[in-house]
């Protein structure tokens, strides 16, 4: 019996586990091991306090059981609860294993919605809106069962408006897939994502300062590191990240800039690290990895550059047909060469290009006709042997 701890990412694929942990909502259940433990999360002086009350309720049943955050403030009742939950999904798990043949799921964690329900609530959680009766109904059930609070602050959007147009959902979508992110001070980040990390660059952009440019790229530094904190958890990147602030002149500012930098940053329910500027100028970090980012899940590489963000100009490209059609030349003997090729680069021929390919078709012995093809890519073209 194995367990998903880590979905497939990018060309890697999913990382198992024979050690099988089950996630409640204020507990989680080590079924093979004794240990009672507290969340990291939770501050120190009160860790001890609640590890004797945690293994007081456990008792000698068996299984190991770690407090989360949000079980912090729980009632000795909700905990007897959580455990008595995650026991019996045990045994269910245990029993199922012995029917059904392997590969079977066994037992999969809360869908997305009761996730967010456990997971994101919190006494700051105004009002949380679903515009589907079905699934207001069967959130409602869950949050009533698990957790009667967070059930209270639901509600069923009735509005005629989509409720992504009403809260600019894909506007912000829109904005967390752009490289571009704007500040209000009127800087800018330029968020590039790549195989092996991601860099952030800060810009000062049109904004200039009232007092003097030292205020005003200390300014536009601090309202970065609140932007790229918030922008790390939409677009959910990881891995290493270098951030490349304005240089600063004073030290103070510089202490300033990375305090705030690591206070947005402690915001952050994933786990990160952040080190100090270094000679360059540069904030070096990282950021768990838990699953594929925004931009992996909502977007493919392009078809027509692969991935690449270029491709190559329509001169570069003729030239390659100029090459090929040589190439050809001097293995085959067809009546005519037909070029069948994109607008821009068949426009080329027709003008710029006209003379070298009039050389090429004298010295070949050969005619060449062209074929424009609106459906190709810049770089995608065919020699048809006539």
């Amino acid at each position: 019996m194995v367990q998903v701890i880590k979905d497939p990412i990018g060309t890697k694929g999913a990382r198992l586990s024979t050690q099988i942990s089950i996630a409640g909502r204020l507990l989680v259940f080590l079924p093979q091991d004794d240990h009672v433990g507290v969340s990291q999360k939770i501050p120190s002086d009160q860790r001890d306090a609640l590890r004797r009350r945690l293994a007081k309720l456990v008792g000698t049943a068996g299984g190991g059981f770690i407090l989360r955050t949000n079980g912090e403030e729980a009632s000795d009742a909700e905990l007897a609860d959580d455990i008595a939950y995650l026991r019996k999904t045990r045994t269910r798990i245990r029993e199922a294993a012995t029917r059904v043949p392997p590969p079977s799921l066994l037992h999969r964690d809360l869908n997305l919605l009761q996730r967010v329900l456990r997971d994101l609530v919190t006494d700051a959680t105004q009002t949380i809106r679903i515009d589907s009766r079905e699934q207001h109904q069967a959130l409602m059930a869950f949050g009533q069962e698990f957790m009667p609070a967070a059930a209270a602050k639901l509600q069923h959007y009735k509005g005629e408006r989509p409720i992504f147009d009403l809260y600019a959902v894909d506007e912000e979508l829109a904005k967390a897939l752009g490289k571009r992110v704007d500040l209000k001070s009127g800087g800018y980040l330029i968020v590039d994502q790549t195989e092996a990390l991601t860099t952030v660059d800060v810009n000062t952009g049109g904004f200039v300062g009232a007092r003097n440019f030292d205020d005003t790229i200390f300014k536009t530094n601090t309202e970065a590191a609140q932007a790229i904190a918030r922008q790390l958890r939409l677009r959910n990147l990881g891995g290493i990240i270098i951030v490349d602030f304005i240089d600063m002149q004073r030290e103070d500012h510089c202490e300033q800039v990375l305090s705030e930098f690591r206070k947005q940053l402690a915001r952050d329910r994933v786990k990160t690290m952040a080190g100090g500027f270094s000679q360059l100028g540069l904030v070096e970090m990282t950021r768990k990895r838990t699953r594929e980012s925004l931009a992996h899940l909502l977007c493919e590489p392009c078809p027509v550059c692969m991935g690449k963000g270029t491709v190559r100009t329509p001169r570069t490209v003729a030239y390659d047909i100029l090459r090929e059609i040589l190439r050809e030349a001097r293995q085959f003997n067809p009546r005519e060469y037909r070029v069948i090729a994109s607008p821009k680069v068949i426009e080329l021929f027709l003008d710029e290009e006209s003379q070298h390919l009039a050389g090429l078709s004298d010295f070949i012995g050969k005619p060449i006709s062209l074929q424009a093809e609106s459906a190709m890519g810049q770089e995608q073209y065919d020699i048809v042997l006539l």
